[in-house]
């Protein structure tokens, strides 16, 4: 049997098992990574070794951590679906370790107040400034944040309970979690931003999404926008799920209970939000040093 056969009855397998918008961004990494690697062969042609070259061409690609740990799980997936089938042998997974950890430097990146109000003056189009508004002052993720529509507004609150799958077919589903399903606060500055926003639409309705009208906003665009400004005011780019660290930070800095910000953020547990963002809370460790210095200069 061919690899790309046995993987599309594997595709089979699991879309009974998991979320569509699970299923769109697996089926993108994989083919990218893995379906790609291993196209040409067929499945008794699967050897250590030839794992082994695929780990080493993987760790050789700039990508982070995480994301070689999902790659490594989900062909490592995929292979043990295959013994069970009976397709390949289970010795096959014996050396098959996930790749050696990078190190890695600015793993989260982030605008300051200060340096978001020197970007956002990079933007003429009102869609796109109220766009990356609402992602510096919200929090909300790229995906959600492009699957809003005018009906989720109420007042100085607006609901998440959707987001859309930045690969594949862009097809809207539920929120990455449960507790994703929320509602958050807007300052009356983004109400007002957003109403102008709605007024600018031609033949706007309620059932419009909020950043982009009929259709909404894709992630090759907003980049390529986010690109144009961050050169206009000559400041560094940072991705797009950067704009929910910037948020998060922004809100530790101003010393938000960490309660409040994993609620906001639609964590599942605090401790995510502790791990993900505390280590670039650059004013806390600021104040540390201030207070271990007037301390031990007493002695």
């Amino acid at each position: 049997m061919k690899f790309e056969e046995a993987y599309e009855e594997y595709l089979i397998y699991v879309s009974n098992r998991h979320k569509k918008q699970w299923l769109n961004v697996h089926q993108y990494n994989f083919s990218k990574n893995i379906l790609s690697y291993f196209n040409s062969y067929k499945l008794e042609d699967i050897t250590p070794l030839l794992l082994d070259k695929w780990r080493n061409y993987i760790y050789l690609k700039s990508f982070c951590n995480n994301y070689n740990k999902q790659l490594y799980s989900m062909l490592k997936c995929f292979l043990e679906y295959c013994i069970r089938r009976g397709y390949i042998s289970s010795t096959i997974l014996y050396d098959f370790i996930p790749l050696p950890l990078k190190i890695e430097y600015n793993k989260t990146d982030f605008y300051t107040l200060k340096e978001f109000k020197r970007f956002i003056k990079g933007f003429d189009n009102i869609v796109y400034k109220t766009f990356f508004e609402f992602m510096f002052f919200t929090g909300c993720r790229p995906g959600e944040t492009m699957a809003l529509k005018f009906s989720d507004i109420n007042s100085n609150y607006i609901t998440i309970n959707k987001t859309i799958d930045e690969h594949g077919k862009r097809e809207i589903g539920t929120p990455k979690t449960n507790s994703s399903n929320r509602v958050i606060y807007i300052s009356n500055k983004l109400k007002k931003d957003l109403n102008r926003l709605y007024n600018t639409y031609k033949g706007v309705t309620f059932d419009y999404f909020i950043f982009g009208g009929v259709k909404p906003l894709t992630p090759t665009t907003v980049n390529r926008y986010k690109i144009r400004a961050c050169n206009k005011m000559n400041i560094r780019p940072i991705k797009l799920h950067q704009f929910r660290h910037s948020h998060a930070t922004y809100l530790l800095n101003k010393r938000i209970d960490i309660h409040i910000i994993s609620k906001r953020l639609g964590h599942s547990k605090v401790s995510t939000t502790l791990d993900v963002y505390t280590h670039s809370n650059l004013l806390q460790e600021k104040r540390l040093i201030k207070s271990l210095n007037s301390r031990f200069s007493l002695f």
